[in-house]
């Protein structure tokens, strides 16, 4: 073995750094008895060096004189293996820097991980002596990191995001090299930016890039975890995102950057890859699992807020400060923000959930981080876990309610007029005082079914998940039109376009801040799998192959989001409150019947009453007509001055382009709506 000459080096920052004449390591653990760095030849397959840390508090650091940026490492941690006391360490087992900035290639799981005997009788509470090094990625020593990006700034009331899979996105991309697809490399090409920008999203949001662990589970049925919520670390790029690292990310960054486009990073702080008591020992767990993870009553086993088998104990000052550095290294590196998964388990404190936890406190006030894009999805799997309006600001929330009212209005639910009114206004009901911006309003996501795929599918159909179709929710609020799946039929073809004109058109004009899923725009199907969690296959890459009504169909979403930025009434920061305003001494909104009358509260009250209209607008007018039945809809217009109203948009054309509506009423086909304006 080489040998270094080595010191005790320097107590902070954790992590490994290098200064170009050698590397200080610090490595948390509070209670471990011995940690050894091992130090590794350029492919990382040979082990060069073991050199024991020295240890001060709860910290384990040394210095290696002579270490380069580019040297591969890991640790061995040495300790009690003893399970009913929360104790897991196992110094047989390779463990990975949480700290490290790059790995040097992707995880495969093998039965080395594990920190038990897998066939032992005895399961977790056997010890297993077999070596893992071999099948361990290896951190890799970063140099100078000096870049230091600026955020975009989009203001919310001007953004509309759009979620997306790195990969997914470009693999079916013909113009674009093979090399680059399902790369950054591949997202900042210019076929996919000027996509963005003709489409006119301002802000991109990345599902996980972090290095994923593929679940046992998965492994044994010849899968991978393919939309990536299932870290084993924080500030590393999956390698196959990123062949070159951070040089491709920030490269990627900057290009959307110079389009106006922002990146927001889906972030996964919530569980790690490690998985229940059963999983295997990647880093967290044989480090310190008592101090890593949030232990149950019988500390043998997890806290499983998440359902993915353990929870990350965020509430522990040293985690925290882990996952806090870790959102200032993405933000260093020119990220404008970031949506935290799962978000109500990062805000636990003794098991309950509190808005004012350390965690979202210490966002709120940090001078680097509360200034970007803070967006948490608020819930997790407990049943206690369901906290939509509880975040402070600065956070905006996923809003699922909107999502599930705007599906149950329009296939026409009885009853269902109040919950769409509610979500299209705001959310007061949930946001309180915090205003419309609180919200992020989508109809689809990553998670559930694809907009073509929700007016197609009344059933999900997840068979190729290998799980008896047990997985995924079966609260869809769809409506396939009348057909289940693919179709030929003509007016069931039509009829569903309509209805997703109708989807999309709802989440860009209701207040808050839309989100569309990626791939919607084009038309992209799963064939009915609505948690294609593990199919990094055609099944989830997104098809660019357009048809005729596929090109019209995104020429409309290209419409609708133009309408949007253009017109101030759909991004304002204020609710409605139904009182008189402006010059012209209107109500900034007013609920009408068909007929033209207001809606009184027998309306409201009557579980049958499906079409309806609204004026709304302090200066200029504008007026929304709904018809989410199946008949046809006459609608009395309301009074105006001056010229015709003109409509900007009508869902029941394909491409939604409008026309002055000259007489006193507009006669709407089922299932569509028409926005109309007064003449400037």
């Amino acid at each position: 073995m080489t040998t270094y000459r080595v010191t005790a080096g320097e107590l902070s920052p954790l992590g490994a750094h290098c200064d170009g004449t050698g590397v200080n390591f610090v490595l948390f653990s509070a209670h471990a008895e011995k940690v050894e760095l091992c130090l590794f030849d350029d492919q990382g397959a040979q082990e060069t060096a073991r050199l024991e840390l020295e240890r001060t508090g709860e910290l384990w650091h040394c210095r290696a004189e002579g270490l380069r940026a580019g040297q591969r490492y890991g640790y061995r941690v040495h300790g009690p293996y003893d399970p009913a006391r929360g104790h897991r360490f196992n110094p047989h087992k390779l463990l990975i820097d949480p700290y490290t900035k790059a790995l040097d290639r992707s995880f495969v799981l093998s039965e080395r991980h594990f920190g038990y005997a897998p066939n032992d009788s005895s399961a977790d509470l056997s010890f297993d002596e077999r070596d893992s090094a071999a099948q361990t990625p290896k951190g890799v020593v970063v140099g100078d990191e000096t870049f230091v990006g600026k955020p975009l700034g989009v203001a919310w009331r001007n953004s509309v995001i759009y979620e997306l899979h790195l990969r997914g996105l470009t693999m079916l991309r013909d113009d674009i090299p093979k090399p680059l697809r399902g790369t950054l490399r591949g997202l900042a090409t210019p076929p996919i930016v000027s996509h963005l920008r003709e489409l006119g999203v301002t802000t991109l949001e990345l599902l996980p890039i972090h290095p994923i662990a593929d679940e046992p589970h998965l492994v044994r049925r010849s899968l991978r975890n393919y939309w990536g919520y299932n870290p084993v670390n924080f500030f590393a790029l999956e390698q196959r995102y990123a062949a070159e690292g951070m040089v491709e990310f920030r490269a990627a960054v900057q290009a959307l950057h110079e389009a106006g486009i922002e990146v927001v990073l889906d972030v996964v702080f919530n569980h790690t890859g490690e998985g229940d008591e059963l999983g295997p020992t990647f880093s967290f767990r044989g480090i310190d699992n008592a101090s890593y993870y949030t232990l149950a009553e019988n500390p043998r086993f997890y806290a499983n807020y998440t359902g993915c088998g353990n929870t990350l104990n965020v509430a522990h000052p040293q985690v925290r400060s882990m996952l806090l550095e870790a959102l200032r290294h993405w933000a260093r590196a020119g990220v404008d923000g970031f949506r935290f998964d799962l978000g109500t388990s990062l805000a636990r404190e003794g098991g309950t959930f509190r808005s004012s936890a350390a965690f979202l406190t210490e966002l709120a006030v940090d001078p680097e981080l509360s200034r970007l894009k803070l967006i948490a999805e608020p819930w997790d799997a407990a049943p206690d876990g369901y906290h939509l309006g509880g975040f402070p600001a600065p956070f905006t929330e996923w809003n699922d309610r909107f999502r599930d009212d705007v599906r149950r209005f329009w296939r026409g639910d009885r009853g269902a007029l109040p919950g769409f009114v509610r979500r299209f206004a705001g959310s007061s009901d949930v946001m309180g005082g915090r205003g419309p911006l609180t919200n992020i309003n989508f109809v689809t996501c990553h998670d559930g079914f694809t907009l073509e795929d929700l007016v197609s599918y009344e059933q999900k159909h997840n068979w190729a998940n290998g799980e008896g179709n047990r997985d995924g929710t079966d609260q869809n609020f769809s409506f396939n039109c009348g057909v289940e799946g693919e179709t030929g039929d003509a007016a069931v073809r039509a009829l569903r376009a309509r209805q997703k004109r109708n989807l999309l058109s709802s989440a860009l004009f209701s207040l808050g801040i839309p989100m569309l899923n990626a791939g919607d725009e084009l038309g992209h199907s799963q064939k009915g799998n609505n948690n294609a969690y593990c199919q990094d296959n055609e099944t989830a890459w997104l098809d660019w192959r357009l048809d005729g009504d596929k090109e019209a169909f995104l020429a409309f979403v290209r419409r609708v989001i133009r309408i949007r930025a253009e017109h101030d009434v759909f991004r304002r920061s204020y609710f409605y409150d139904g009182n008189l305003h402006g010059a012209r001494g209107l109500k900034d909104i007013v609920w009408l019947r068909p007929d033209g009358t207001e809606l009184g509260r027998g309306d409201w009250d009557n579980p049958d009453l499906r079409a309806f209209a609204c004026a709304f607008g302090e200066n200029r007018r504008y007026a929304l007509l709904f018809n989410p039945t199946a008949e046809t809809v006459t609608f009395v217009l309301p009074t105006r001055e001056g010229g015709p109203w003109h409509a900007l948009l009508d869902t029941s054309v394909p491409d939604g382009a409008g026309s002055a509506a000259e007489s006193a009423d507009c006669t709407l086909i089922g299932h569509s709506l028409v926005l109309l304006t007064e003449k400037p």
